[in-house]
């Protein structure tokens, strides 16, 4: 009998106001330490949208409203060894209501002027992830992993629409 697969998702959102977007500094013992975009698991039985305005409003305290959300794209990260496919759902956000949190949960926050925020430390994938977010159409991003030496099997990148 196959090996049962296991899907974990996802969602981050970007919040633009102007130049600047809204980029938390994650510690390390957080794990993926550096600025990233807020987000996080979507609890079962939320749909993508309210995974995103939930996962925003819990790590940032800016409230977004699911029609106002832009979907900009598609991650997966696809691990064979252990049958585990990782898909992170991708928004962007330029309305929002809310005050910033003051002991944010995830990390500090803080509004980068967009055309520094890729000076800033960051994981790869995110450095990568992070320009298509503000380019039009969609992305679709899909890494295969290999656990064991700790690197991508394949790697694709599609720009859509």
């Amino acid at each position: 009998m196959a090996a049962r697969n296991v899907c974990g998702l996802y969602t981050m959102c970007i919040v633009q106001d102007g130049d600047n977007i809204l980029l938390m500094n994650r510690p390390d013992k957080l794990g993926f330490p550096g600025y990233i975009g807020p987000g996080g698991k979507v609890d079962f039985p939320e749909s993508f949208t309210e995974g995103a305005v939930r996962e925003l409003r819990e790590e940032t305290g800016l409230i977004v409203q699911p029609e106002d959300l832009i979907f900009k794209g598609i991650d997966e990260y696809v691990v064979p060894k252990t049958n585990y496919r990782y898909l992170v759902f991708n928004y962007l956000a330029k309305k929002y209501t809310g005050q910033l949190l003051t002991d944010p949960p995830e990390g500090e926050l803080r509004w980068v002027n967009l055309v520094d925020a890729m000076e800033l430390p960051m994981q790869s994938w995110f450095k990568r992830r992070l320009p298509l977010f503000f380019e039009p159409g969609t992305f679709e991003i899909s890494v295969v992993w290999d656990e064991d030496n700790d690197s991508s099997i394949e790697d694709k990148l599609r720009q859509l629409g």
